[in-house]
Formats: C-alpha cells, sequence, structure tokens
C-alpha cells in the first residue's frame, strides 16, 4: 500500500514507520521537520504543517491511508488549542486530497474505566492532562465526521519500549488489561496492530484499544 505518516518523526510515529517499512509498504513520511528521519528504501518524506489544509492535500496526495500519529509536543503550553489546529487540518487536507482512509492515534486518557473517564482519575498525572484533553476533543469531533472511513485507537494505559509479539488483544471503549489488572502494550505490538488495521479493517467509523 501507499501509506502516509502524519507526524513520523515521534516517538510513536517512528515505531510505526518502521513497522510499515517492515511490512513492505511504500510510505510517505510527514513531519514538520524531517531531517531527523533516515533516508530508506521504499520510503519518502515530505515537510509540511498539517495544520494547514493545502500543505497536508499536497504531502497526502495518491495515498490509499493516512495514519495520523499527530502531537503537537507535551512540552507545548498551547498543545490542546494547537491539536484542533491540526486535527481540522489534517481532516481538511485528507479530505482534499480526495483519500478516504484514516487511522488517528490517540491518548490512553479518554477511555472508561470503571465507570469513569480515565483522564478524571485521581491517579492521572496532570502533567499529560491538556494533551489528553486534546485528544479526548479529537474524538469527539472525529466521531461526528462520515465522510472519511476512519478508525481511532487509544493505546493501553502504558506504553512500554519493546518488540513486536503480534500477540495482544482489542478493546473498545474501556482499557484491555491483564490478569493483574495492568493496561500495558508494547510500542513495537501498539504499531503492529496499526498495520494490521490498516491492511485489514475492522474498526472503521470506531474506537479501539489493545492491551495484554
Amino acid at each position: 500500500m501507499k501509506i502516509a505518516l502524519i507526524g513520523a518523526t515521534g516517538r510513536v510515529g517512528q515505531a510505526i514507520l518502521a513497522e510499515a517499512l517492515h511490512r513492505g509498504h511504500q510510505v510517505t513520511a510527514i513531519a514538520r521537520n524531517v531531517d531527523a528521519i533516515e533516508a530508506k528504501a521504499h520510503l519518502k518524506t515530505v515537510g509540511a504543517d498539517v495544520a494547514d489544509a493545502d500543505e497536508t492535500a499536497r504531502a497526502v496526495k495518491g495515498s490509499d491511508a493516512v495514519i495520523s500519529a499527530f502531537n503537537p509536543g507535551w512540552g507545548n503550553p498551547n498543545i490542546r488549542a494547537d491539536y484542533a489546529r491540526g486535527l481540522a487540518g489534517i481532516v481538511a487536507g485528507v479530505k482534499k486530497a480526495g483519500v478516504n482512509r484514516i487511522l488517528f492515534v490517540g491518548g490512553a486518557g479518554s477511555p472508561i474505566d470503571n465507570g469513569e473517564r480515565i483522564i478524571d482519575s485521581p491517579s492521572f498525572n496532570p502533567q499529560f492532562k491538556e494533551g489528553a484533553l486534546g485528544a479526548l476533543d479529537a474524538l469527539g469531533t472525529i466521531r461526528k465526521e462520515t465522510d472519511l472511513e476512519w478508525s481511532f485507537i487509544s493505546p493501553a494505559r502504558v506504553i512500554k519500549p519493546g518488540e513486536r509479539t503480534g500477540t495482544y488483544r482489542h478493546g473498545g471503549d474501556e482499557p484491555v488489561k491483564d490478569d493483574t489488572g495492568e493496561s500495558t502494550i508494547s510500542m513495537g505490538d501498539l504499531a503492529h496492530a496499526i498495520l494490521d488495521e490498516i491492511e485489514k479493517p475492522k474498526h472503521v467509523h470506531r474506537r479501539f484499544t489493545v492491551g495484554y
């Protein structure tokens, strides 16, 4: 497939890029600064401000699918507002380019755990609150989207360093937990799940999550 990857230089984006290339896809890696992306076969890099719909459209045009791992940066004091700006540019740009399939990588704070949003839990790290609210806003916006074949993945609460095993479980609006009550996934398996959904969609117009 021809896959456009937005946010390719981020931690999750790098794992997605590695998995997509491992599977033999042609990838267009999109980021504001692409200098840090190592040149590889089947990889094209495009510098773009995805908040600009025209720049996004030019970057993703001709793709079979788009994966958005967009994040304005956890240290960004305007992360929530910039998340909304970025999302608007991505959605408008993808539509303008005529690409129908898109998967959004969201945050782990929006799922419901024991009847309440994880983001509202006293144990939720306040350092990530504004970014998590931005991802939650994005989910609400995307759920109203009818023109795109979208999916939205919320990772497990803890994303561990680690390789792909291909062995994990899927959930919906609640986190997947192991026998000890922990919600975890390796970075490699998160990327594995994302590419599986792109290749064989099972969660179109739905949010899903993964964990062990």
